[in-house]
């Protein structure tokens, strides 16, 4: 048994507790309890501690891009596209493993213990192996791709992607996902396919959905449909379903994705990079990187909120609270990890430790913890990162890789 001693640490509540007490046995938390002096043996961890955050969405090869495609001069995101794709088709399985090792261990220091890597370069032995040296657990989340795109993205059809993602085995700390790319990618047929597989394995299932107006406008003369409503009459949507990006939904989409419970991930940063549109909530809120111009998914939160401010012109939409759940519990569920994401006992033991001594949070007093993690803090003031009770990151660094080295290396 481990045992952990909380300055404050965030229970599910809208505020932190003081002086949590934590047990870990077997990689799962077996106490918790709150108001309590440090014992003789425990780690103490300063600061706030939370349940390690949940990346919902991520393409690691992308951080390959970061600083190379923001450029002042006009652009947009089929213009982006086009330089990810230039991206991709240079990147053998060897350099492929090297980024996406050193981009998952960037988001181990970022406090993220669970990605979501939604994979169309279908290289799943090496996104395992990536994953697994950066010391995170991983949902492989290998999407279907018919259409467009590059040969490498592409399966003949369902069929086939079928058999190709039923024959991968997950290693000991990942987990499987089905993806439908997108309503462009995917004909709705196929799309049903998809569909199928993860229901009779009761897989997540995710996909990108209405990122961009042009989407929905060629949806609509493609199917007089909306992209989600071609997704429901394709048997998609379901309480393990998530919608990404959903940054151009109707009203009727909003209720649809609600009423089936289904999950919405948002990409701030991402969306708002290629000037795609400000998202809202519909459904479930969970965050991700994305193309990874940013791995920060405390700026994820808390740009839910504020951009949401620009385009509404009114305040607090949504509490700390909230926003911390969709980066932790909310996210470990849509990612297939219903026992992950949350400081409680028979939880998964990730747990995440954020410095209150920065001079982003100094002079943070407890019950303001919570906000003022999510309203100020940034990746920079994690301290420690937990995964089944396994330190991960300690003193800000991470206990195996040297990342920024790691970083440089695979991205000369």
């Amino acid at each position: 048994m481990t045992s952990y001693w909380c300055e404050y640490a965030w229970l599910g509540g809208e505020r932190a507790e003081r002086a949590v007490h934590i047990d870990v046995e077997g990689g799962r938390i077996s106490v918790v309890a709150a108001g309590v002096a440090a014992t003789t043996g425990a780690t103490v961890l300063s600061g706030l501690t939370l349940p390690a955050l949940a990346n919902s969405h991520s393409h690691a090869f992308q951080r390959a891009l970061r600083g190379r495609a923001q450029d002042a001069d006009r652009g947009s995101f089929w213009t982006w596209r086009e330089r990810m794709y230039a991206v991709a088709q240079e990147l053998d399985d060897q350099r492929l493993e090297a980024l996406a090792r050193a981009t998952f261990a960037e988001m181990a220091l970022a406090g993220i213990a669970l990605v979501g890597e939604f994979d169309y370069l279908h290289r799943s032995e090496v996104m395992m192996r990536a994953a697994a040296s950066a010391g995170i657990r991983m949902t492989l989340i290998d999407a279907c791709y018919l259409e467009g795109g590059l040969p490498r993205f592409r399966d003949a059809d369902a069929r086939a992607w079928a058999e190709r993602v039923t024959a991968i085995e997950p290693g000991p700390e990942v987990r499987m996902g089905a993806a439908i790319h997108s309503v462009r990618a995917v004909d709705p047929d196929s799309a049903a396919v998809v569909a199928s597989v993860a229901r009779e394995r009761s897989w997540p299932l995710h996909a990108h959905v209405s990122e961009q107006p042009a989407e929905n406008e060629e949806c609509w003369q493609r199917y007089g449909l909306t992209p989600l409503q071609v997704l429901d009459r394709a048997g998609a949507l379901s309480p393990r379903f998530t919608a990404v990006h959903a940054t151009h939904f109707t009203p009727e989409d909003s209720a649809l994705l609600a009423g089936t419970e289904g999950f919405c991930c948002l990409c701030p940063t991402t969306e708002r990079d290629l000037a795609d549109g400000i998202g809202a909530v519909h459904g479930r809120l969970t965050l991700g990187s994305d193309s990874q111009s940013v791995i920060d998914l405390f700026e994820e939160a808390r740009a839910v909120e504020l951009d949401l401010r620009l385009g509404t012109l009114v305040r607090g939409s949504h509490a700390a609270g909230e926003l911390a759940r969709g980066a932790s519990e909310n996210g470990y569920a849509s990612l297939g990890w219903p026992e992950g994401g949350r400081i409680a006992p028979g939880a998964l033991a990730d747990l995440v430790t954020v410095g209150l001594d920065s001079v982003r949070l100094a002079g943070t007093r407890g019950e303001e913890a919570l906000a003022a993690v999510i309203f100020a803090g940034s990746a920079a003031d994690v301290t420690t990162l937990h995964v089944g009770g396994r330190a991960v990151v300690r003193d800000g660094r991470h206990v195996d890789l040297d990342v920024a080295g790691e970083l440089r290396a695979a991205l000369a």
